[in-house]
């Protein structure tokens, strides 16, 4: 008999059987419309309303919009084959499942240690963020917080606890079970598409094109260089896999749902950027709030409340469900034996891992309560960028290993459509800061240690 090795693949009909299993079997009640909706919720947060107008004024200047379509269409490459494999292997993990079953076990650890990372630092920083409009809300209203109770100890408070209330909030949602993660993803999304929708419709009639000339003020460069800026407005797409084993008919339903997701989005940011920069000249939106800003010059200043009210709703909708994909890919690797089994125990009632759950959002609690969390996001953007990297190779990989598999959706023109994820993920990968490569290589070697402490000896791959 063969020693296991590090690079032992999971088959992809044990991984459909261990989703199976009695005492790790989770309930399927996300329709095609709450899946939707939360895919634009854990995408699109306040950088819709600040991102078009920080690279129209740096990069692309009226030409953002094909900055913003650019980004998309790399996103929506990337997209078509994380559908291919969620249709194949409909089991929670996301990127990490799929890596397992094509490029081997220790490339699935790297990117599942990577992911629960990722997910997490994003709960946190969103929920700092979250704070901080809350905060100054309450100053506007006559209350102010203070900052000892609003900052975390680096910046000179004593501990962000309204960043922690926001974060107990959304995980109070979270463990009540999956239903109400979509319902009340739906309710706080419409609120963000309500604003969006106001501000185009407003902005439309305000539009004087002689502010999209010149059309091109950077040149084409600049143009790529806002399409490489814009890509990360578009993660948290993929995070729909991984609650694929709570998702009704998930080979029918995910296909439909995050590709049309994808395009809503793609047009949204398209949309925002050219309104935007036909409303304001484009070396005018160098500030912090670009579209309250924008209805600031339309004598509209009411557009600055809907903006405020739809962010501070809109970033709960992306800490829930940012925090909901986390747990599940940790209770996947969990499951599989490469973390500690009670991370996969699904509670009784509500079926939800409820103990994976309270691991991902007590520590983007923690997270944000007492360290500065934006030294670590550009950590969970290599993370992410990564994970797109490795799926798109694995759709490639198991197009020649397994020919054979069922597949209910197959992308068209596959090797055209993965050169493209490729190139366009390793170039941005390629365009972070080497001290992101530094920190990078710090938290993955403390990944290999616990992958070789624990992880390779309880591994139930089959």
């Amino acid at each position: 008999m063969s020693r296991p090795t590090v690079f032992r693949r999971k088959s992809i009909e044990w991984a459909k059987s261990l989703a199976e299993e009695e005492g790790h079997r989770l309930r399927r009640e996300l329709g095609p419309v709450p899946l939707f909706f939360y895919t634009i919720g854990a995408v699109i947060g306040a950088g819709i309303f600040v991102l078009p107008g920080t690279v129209a004024a740096h990069d692309a200047g009226p030409a953002v919009p094909i900055s913003f379509l650019i980004g998309g269409i790399v996103t929506l490459a990337v997209a078509l084959m994380y559908v291919e494999f969620a249709a194949m292997v409909p089991v929670a993990g996301s990127a990490y499942t799929y890596t397992y079953v094509s490029l081997g076990e220790i490339f699935a650890w790297i990117v599942g240690w990577d992911l629960i990372f990722e997910f997490t630092v994003i709960v946190a920083t969103v929920a700092v963020g979250w704070s901080g409009y809350v905060n100054s809300l309450f100053n506007a209203l006559g209350f102010p917080l203070g900052e000892a109770l609003t900052r975390n100890p680096f910046e000179g408070g004593v501990a962000n606890l309204l960043a922690a209330l926001g974060v107990i909030l959304v995980a109070a949602i979270a463990l009540r079970g999956i239903r109400l993660v979509g319902q009340v993803s739906e309710g706080l999304t419409w609120l963000k598409l309500l604003a969006i929708l106001t501000f185009l419709g407003v902005g439309v009639v305000h539009i004087r094109p002689e502010n999209w000339h010149p059309f091109l003020p950077f040149g084409w460069e600049g143009v790529l260089r806002g399409a490489a800026l814009t890509f990360f407005a578009y993660t948290g797409f993929d995070g729909v896999t991984a609650v694929l084993e709570e998702v009704k008919n998930p080979d029918r339903t995910i296909p439909r749902v995050l590709l049309s997701a994808i395009l809503v989005i793609v047009a949204l940011y398209v949309g925002v950027a050219a309104v935007l920069t036909g409303v304001v000249p484009f070396s005018r939106l160098d500030v912090p709030n670009p579209v309250a800003f924008a209805f600031r010059e339309m004598g509209l200043p009411a557009g600055e409340g809907l903006i405020a009210l739809a962010i501070l709703f809109g970033l709960l909708a992306t800490m829930l469900a940012n925090g909901t994909n986390g747990s599940r890919i940790l209770f996947a690797m969990a499951r599989d034996g490469l973390l500690p089994e009670f991370l996969s125990r699904v509670h009784a009632k509500t079926r939800t891992p409820y103990v994976a759950e309270s691991f991902v959002f007590g520590t983007a609690a923690l997270l944000a309560t007492f360290f500065p969390v934006h030294t670590l996001a550009e950590l969970a953007n290599i993370g992410g960028l990564s994970a797109f990297f490795l799926t798109t190779l694995s759709v490639l990989v198991l197009r020649v290993t397994r020919p054979d598999a069922k597949r209910p959706f197959r992308v068209p023109a596959v090797w055209l459509v993965g050169l493209v994820g490729l190139v366009g993920t390793a170039t941005l990968i390629l365009s972070l800061p080497w001290v992101t490569f530094v920190r990078f290589g710090v938290w993955l070697l403390v990944g290999l240690v616990v992958y070789g402490v624990y992880g390779f000896r309880h591994a139930r791959a089959g």
